[in-house]
């Protein structure tokens, strides 16, 4: 949860391309971010894979006004709206985007080749048809802050009770590594999204950070079976909640447009 989604940079930056925010080269690059290279596979046209800027502006014209969000997970259909064909390969990605003003939607399939340590990562994203409905359990901006800081409350409650500290190096280095990213000035979401988007997501990482922590580091007290039982207990219901928060921010853009539309 604290890493963003390939699905969120591209759908984030597809929409600022859209609004003309960006430039078809700065979306690319913004999309690609520390990756080796990302291409798109099944484009209606193409024999075979093309590069990310060209993919794009065929799928623009093609009709796609818009990108959306899925991040899905077992029982959680979370941002699909199907076929079941897309909405499979999805759930095994765990992530995926889908088109807004057309039928297309991409899974990205992530490679990696090299030696440990000079590690090369490579996206293919496959084009795949989409149906042109409602996502499913996208809560609306202020759903999602609200849900945030509810499901915070609860979960640090739970978790001091259960003496799930998320204390030690290796947590405080994954603390560290947060705020040089924040000092860094990243950009949470790209031009033209609403300053509540990039609070809900913002507030989604930390909440997500909590649980990363909570779950891989300072074990604290829950050490027997039925301990750790109820802290995976307390934090699934926090991690449902922080996806759908993250989807709620990214997907903002095209909610805009469909209410500035009467949809």
């Amino acid at each position: 949860m604290l890493s963003e989604p390939r699905s969120g940079r591209l759908a984030a930056w597809g929409n600022a391309l859209s609004a003309g925010a960006v430039s078809p080269d700065d979306a690319a690059l913004a999309i690609v971010g520390e990756d080796a290279v990302h291409r798109v596979e099944g484009l209606p046209g193409e024999a075979g894979p093309v590069g990310l800027t060209l993919a794009l502006g065929r799928l623009r014209r093609l009709g796609v006004t818009g990108w959306r969000v899925a991040l899905p997970a077992p029982g959680h259909p979370l941002g699909l709206s199907g076929p079941p064909d897309f909405n499979a390969r999805a759930l095994e990605a765990e992530e995926a985007v889908v088109g807004f003003g057309a039928p297309y939607g991409l899974v990205p399939e992530v490679s990696e080749a090299g030696p440990s340590g000079d590690t090369h990562v490579s996206v293919l994203w496959r084009c795949l048809p989409v149906r042109q409905a409602p996502p499913a359990d996208v809560p609306s901006l202020g759903e999602a802050e609200r849900e945030l800081a509810e499901a915070l409350r609860e979960a640090t409650v739970a978790l001091t009770r259960l003496d799930v500290a998320a204390s030690g190096p290796a947590a405080e280095a994954v603390r560290d590594a947060y705020r040089a990213r924040a000092e860094a000035g990243r950009e949470v979401l790209a031009p033209g999204y609403p300053a509540r988007a990039a609070r809900v997501l913002e507030l989604a990482q930390r909440v997500g950070l909590m649980v990363d922590m909570a779950y891989g580091h300072g074990h604290g007290g829950a050490v027997s079976a039925s301990e750790m039982a109820a802290r995976g207990a307390a934090l699934r219901p926090v991690e449902r909640v922080a996806r759908r928060a993250q989807v709620a921010a990214y997907n903002a853009y095209v909610e805009e447009r469909e209410r500035e539309r009467g949809f």
